[in-house]
C-alpha cells in the first residue's frame, strides 16, 4: 500500500493523501457536539437526568448533521463549490456515529436491561420509528465504502443510498413524536429538509438556479413550514389554528425579532442562499481541447 493510500485514510486528508483544510475543518466541527456533551457530563451540567439529556442531545445532533449532509449536493450547485462533495461521506458517517451513540446512551440509561429495552421499543411507536431509521443508517454506513460501490454497481448503490431521504423522514418523525408538545426543533429541521428537497426538485425539473427561483423557493417552503407547525400544535392542543398561525406573523406585525419561528428561519435560509448565489464566484469551467484542424494531405487521404 502506497503512502498516499495510507494517508487517504486520515479524515483530514483527501483521496490523494494530501491535507485538506475543508475536510479537517469538517472533522473538527463534527467532533464539537461530542466534546461539549462530554464537558457537560464531566462538569455535571446535564441536569437531574444526565443520561436522558445525553440521549436527547446525541439524537438531535444526529438529525442536524443528517440535514447538513443532505445539504451538500444542493449547496454544491447553488454555490458552485464542487469541493463540498468531498466531505459528504464524512458527514454521513458522523450521523451514524451520533445515532449509535444515541442508542448506546439509551441502553445505558436503562441499565442494559435488554428485556426492558425491547419492551419499551415494542410499546412506544416513536421508538419503533427511531430504531427503523437507525437500522437504515447502519445499512448505508456499511455500504458507504468504495469497495461496496464497486460490488453493488453504481446504479444499485445509488438506489440504495437514495433511501437516506426516507430515513431522514423517519428520523424527523421520531423526533417530533418524542418531543410531544414543543416541536420547535423538529419543525425547524423538517422545514430545512423540505427546503433541500425543493432544491432537488428545481434540479430535477431543470429550473435554472437564479435569485428569483431560489428566493421564491425559500419563501414558499418557509410558509409551508409555518403551516405545518400550525397544524401540529392545533392537532396536539386543540387550540385555534388561526391564533397559532398568527404567532408566526408576530415578527412582521409587531417587529418582534426575538420571536422567530421555524418558518421564519427556513425562509431566511432560503433568501440567504439566494443572495449568496447572486454574488457567488462561478467555478471555472474546464477548458476544452480544440481539435487540431486536419492538414490538407490528411484530408485528401494522403
Amino acid at each position: 500500500m502506497t503512502s498516499a493510500a495510507i494517508g487517504s485514510y486520515w479524515p483530514w486528508n483527501d483521496r490523494q493523501g494530501r491535507f485538506s483544510a475543508l475536510r479537517a475543518g469538517c472533522f473538527a466541527l463534527v467532533l464539537v457536539p461530542a466534546l461539549i456533551l462530554a464537558w457537560q457530563a464531566w462538569s455535571h451540567q446535564l441536569g437531574s437526568k444526565p443520561w436522558t439529556q445525553a440521549v436527547h442531545d446525541t439524537g438531535t445532533w444526529a438529525l442536524r448533521i443528517l440535514v447538513i449532509t443532505l445539504a451538500v449536493t444542493p449547496l454544491r450547485r447553488i454555490l458552485d463549490w464542487n469541493k463540498l462533495i468531498g466531505i459528504r461521506r464524512m458527514l454521513g458517517l458522523s450521523v451514524l456515529a451520533y445515532a449509535l451513540g444515541h442508542l448506546t446512551l439509551y441502553c445505558i440509561d436503562l441499565a442494559f436491561d435488554w428485556g426492558l429495552i425491547l419492551s419499551e421499543i415494542v410499546k412506544r411507536f416513536y421508538l419503533v420509528v427511531g430504531i427503523t431509521a437507525l437500522i437504515g443508517l447502519v445499512v448505508l454506513g456499511i455500504t458507504s465504502t468504495d469497495g461496496m460501490i464497486r460490488r453493488l454497481g453504481s446504479g444499485r448503490w445509488q438506489r440504495l443510498h437514495n433511501l437516506v431521504y426516507l430515513i431522514a423522514c423517519l428520523g424527523l418523525f421520531h423526533f417530533a413524536l418524542q418531543s410531544k408538545i414543543d416541536v420547535t426543533q423538529p419543525v425547524l429541521l423538517s422545514g430545512l429538509f423540505a427546503l433541500l428537497i425543493a432544491y432537488r426538485g428545481l434540479n430535477r425539473f431543470k429550473v435554472p438556479l437564479s435569485f428569483t427561483s431560489l428566493a421564491l423557493t425559500g419563501l414558499g417552503v418557509g410558509l409551508a413550514t409555518a403551516l405545518a407547525e400550525t397544524a401540529w400544535y392545533a392537532f396536539a392542543t386543540g387550540a385555534s389554528a388561526w391564533l397559532i398561525f398568527q404567532a408566526n406573523a408576530d415578527i412582521v406585525v409587531y417587529q418582534d425579532w426575538t420571536a422567530l419561528r421555524p418558518g421564519h428561519w427556513v425562509a431566511l435560509v432560503g433568501l440567504g442562499l439566494a443572495v449568496v448565489h447572486l454574488f457567488r464566484k462561478p467555478a471555472p469551467k474546464p477548458e476544452r481541447r480544440q481539435r487540431r484542424p486536419a492538414m490538407a494531405s490528411e484530408a485528401a487521404g494522403g
